[in-house]
């Protein structure tokens, strides 16, 4: 292998690594939105249930 080739190989393994970290980053950071997202929805639910019982009570 010439070392042009070399160099050429060496920048197409960096480009792929830094496309994985940045697939990987991007991830978490999705599932920590979901995360936080169904968390909202749970607690939006609570407190319409809670609306709903303290209506049906009166």
């Amino acid at each position: 292998m010439t070392t042009p080739q070399k160099w050429i190989l060496f920048g197409v393994v960096k480009v792929l690594v830094l496309t994985v970290a940045v697939g990987v980053v991007f991830s978490i950071y999705g599932c920590n939105t979901v995360r936080g997202v169904g968390q909202d929805i749970q607690k939006a639910g609570e407190k319409v249930g809670g609306a709903i019982e303290r209506a049906g009570n009166k």
